[in-house]
């Protein structure tokens, strides 16, 4: 199967994933996918293999795309609690850009087994970024020296996942990144150590 990544194939991406976020991977179809992005059914399977294969690419792109903006984030800020604010500055802007790929990824990805190991490649990306950035904020001593960091960063990382849960089941009707200081503010008054 030839994937050489055109621009079809990135059009099928983005419709396939109006067509999850708005009626559920389950209910959705290649027909409907095919007429979102106004082209042949039969033209999807020169790209994709079925849905789920269609499904696994979308998360794949996606995914690749917004840990790319969020290591670019991360690596302008100066100390860790500039890297901890641009992180979680950019992941709440990346999903409030694309409330497709918000709803496909807290509604749809998670509950899946077939996808299972990618969703923990994505986890797991995101953890170690924020060990790093937790470990440097002990380094730096301006968050506990106690911490557990395995915990810390299972902390955050829910929070982070319950506000964007939030924001999607009310239809993305309020700002997402206006979340973004006041939920760092609270994990960094939970972190910091006493001065």
């Amino acid at each position: 199967m030839e994937k050489d990544k055109s621009k079809k194939y990135y059009e099928i991406l983005t419709s396939a994933g109006a067509v999850f976020a708005h009626l559920g991977f389950h209910k959705a179809t290649i027909s409907q996918i095919a007429k979102e992005a106004d082209i042949a059914d039969g033209t999807i399977y020169l790209y994709f293999k079925n849905k789920n294969d269609i499904l696994y690419q979308f998360i794949s792109y996606k995914t690749e795309a917004v840990f790319k903006k969020m290591y670019d984030a991360v690596s302008k800020g100066n100390n860790a609690e500039d890297k901890l604010r641009n992180l979680i500055k950019c992941h709440l802007d990346q999903f409030q850009r694309d409330e497709n790929m918000a709803v496909i990824f807290q509604s749809e990805i998670r509950y899946r087994r077939d996808i299972e190991p990618q969703v923990k490649d994505i986890s797991k990306m995101y953890l170690e970024l924020l060990s790093d950035i937790i470990e440097q904020g002990q380094i730096e001593g301006e968050m506990r020296q106690d911490l557990f960091v395995g915990l810390a960063k299972r902390f955050v990382l829910g929070a982070v996942e319950g506000v964007i849960n939030t924001w999607v089941a009310a239809d993305g009707k309020y700002d997402l990144v206006s979340m973004s200081d006041p939920l760092v503010d609270l994990f960094l008054n939970g972190l910091k150590g006493v001065k």
